[in-house]
């Protein structure tokens, strides 16, 4: 969903760096895949075309946060009371 966000950090030997892979546009989503030693951020369109990918060695990888947009609950009333 736009908005959402992943954030990658790495160790580069003597430092850290970070990444992040941001949900642009309405309707795509970020997706995260570790396979073979490799993990895989990519943002997706609603048909399921990949638009990016970021590739990263899983034995480089320090942290890997996803940052999900609040989304409102169907049961919440959203006009205020």
């Amino acid at each position: 969903m736009k908005g959402d966000w992943v954030e990658v950090v790495i160790d580069a030997g003597d430092s850290t760096r970070t990444y992040e892979m941001t949900a642009s546009r309405a309707g795509r989503r970020v997706e995260t895949q570790v396979r073979r030693g490799v993990v895989e951020v990519s943002e997706v369109t609603r048909s399921g075309s990949v638009v990016r990918t970021a590739r990263f060695m899983a034995n480089r990888v320090l942290a890997l946060v996803e940052h999900p947009v609040p989304r409102q609950d169907a049961t919440e009333d959203p006009r205020p009371v």
